[in-house]
């Protein structure tokens, strides 16, 4: 093993009976690298965090709404069949479901609630959306033409306090025109179904009947307001929306895909994630730095070393080498245990969060701000490199200086008054 590794490492040890100015150099080399740790490992968990909720809201936002969507710009589609085969043609299309979606307003006892209605065809439903799996109560096969069944969201079912079975009132904003008065259009449905999405928009806000139902409330006749459409591959919903754009031959269409639809929300997201990804690299950057300060004292310190190193023939590419080493030791082993704790929260958030709720009492995770009903991460390898090189970087930059002075130390100056 070469010198300057042992010299650098014996350097960079706490000794037991260190005091004064040794001790004090110890210590700083502890903060130093406890900076670091906690920098790291900030930065893995808030990384984790964010990729889990961006994965985690796509996969719910997704699993309600559609991947494409097409509409017509001045009301209702009526040939709509022609439309999904048009559609169908695609082969990124792999399934296509014609909906009805208008706002209603939902009466049970004294309790009233606005809601979104989505008229749909079960069996075609389940090819494009995940309603099978967010069944709580009931089934989304309940739902019959003429049977005017209507499943609910979690949260909305709750508020209301209906239970499978109840008949609420859904009133239509359209009304119906008298000689005495503009009359609301009212309809009694079963309760047949409550489904948990996970995202408390759709839990709270969103009602499902069949579509020939919506259409005989609202007065649509064989028309439906657009048609819904799963693709192979979300990602490439851009590119299918705008190849069908050009394909679909039926004037007056509109084809939008999830990510307009949810522009604004996903690129909210990802910005929130550079910043903080910013911000904490600024933590990392300061302990890193921190660094600059130990190997100052350090040479400070071990001047007299190095003027002996230089006249027994050290290099002063050697002592640069021994300081530059100390400054990575304690970069390497910050950067270590940051990793490890940062690994080990960012896996176990959901033991972690419920405790801290009962240590302190408060609410951690609020559903109604953030959408979904639990903290997800997901550690991306990727995002762990990325952050373990920059970090070490940092730490080598930091060391550079300081050991470029010890190397430029003069044996002879150094050594006058020893």
């Amino acid at each position: 093993m070469r010198y300057e590794f042992l010299v650098g490492l014996r350097y960079t040890r706490s000794r037991k009976r260190a005091q004064g100015r040794n001790r004090f150099i110890s210590f700083i080399s502890f903060v130093s690298m406890l900076g670091i740790a906690l920098g790291v490992g900030a930065l893995i968990v808030v990384l984790s965090v964010m990729n889990g909720f961006q994965e985690e809201l796509r996969s719910r936002i997704l699993g309600v709404a559609s991947h494409v969507q097409v509409q017509r710009f001045d009301g209702g589609l009526e040939n709509w069949q022609q439309v999904a085969d048009d559609a169908q043609r695609n082969p990124s299309v792999l399934a296509s479901a014609p909906f009805v979606q208008e706002q209603g307003m939902l009466s049970f006892d004294a309790g009233v609630r606005g809601t979104i209605v989505r008229g749909v065809i079960p069996d075609a439903e389940d090819k494009v959306a995940d309603f099978a799996s967010y069944m709580k109560v009931g089934s989304l096969d309940a739902l019959q033409a003429g049977r005017f069944g209507i499943v609910l969201g979690r949260d909305l079912a709750q508020a209301l306090g209906v239970q499978l079975g109840d008949k609420l009132t859904l009133i239509a904003p359209q009304g119906l025109v008298t000689p005495a008065a503009v009359l609301p259009r009212v309809k009694q449905f079963e309760l047949v179904g409550v489904f948990e999405a996970g995202m408390f928009e759709y839990d709270s806000g969103l009602a499902l009947v069949h579509i020939a139902d919506a259409q005989a409330l609202y007065r649509l006749g064989d028309a439906v307001s657009g048609v819904r459409l799963k693709l192979a591959d979300l990602f490439a919903a851009p590119r299918v929306a705008r190849e069908l754009a050009a394909q679909i031959t039926e004037p007056g269409l509109s084809v939008s895909d999830w990510t307009r639809s949810h522009a604004n929300f996903f690129r909210a997201v990802a910005l929130e994630k550079t910043m903080m990804t910013l911000i904490l690299f600024l933590i990392v950057a300061v302990a890193a730095f921190n660094i600059v300060s130990t190997l100052v004292m350090a040479v400070q310190e071990k001047y007299a070393d190095i003027a002996i190193l230089r006249t027994l023939g050290a290099s002063p590419a050697s002592i640069m080498t021994i300081f530059v080493l100390q400054g990575s030791i304690i970069g390497l082993v910050g950067l270590l245990a940051g990793v490890a704790g940062g690994l080990a929260i960012a896996n176990n958030l959901d033991v972690v969060i419920p405790a801290l709720e009962t240590v302190t009492g408060a609410t951690l995770w609020n559903k109604e701000i953030y959408y979904i009903n639990e903290l997800p991460s997901k550690v991306l390898p990727a995002d762990v490199i990325s952050i373990v090189s920059v970090s070490f970087v940092l730490t080598l930059l930091a060391a550079l200086y300081p050991s470029w002075r010890a190397s430029q130390v003069n044996p002879a100056e150094a050594l006058r008054y020893e």
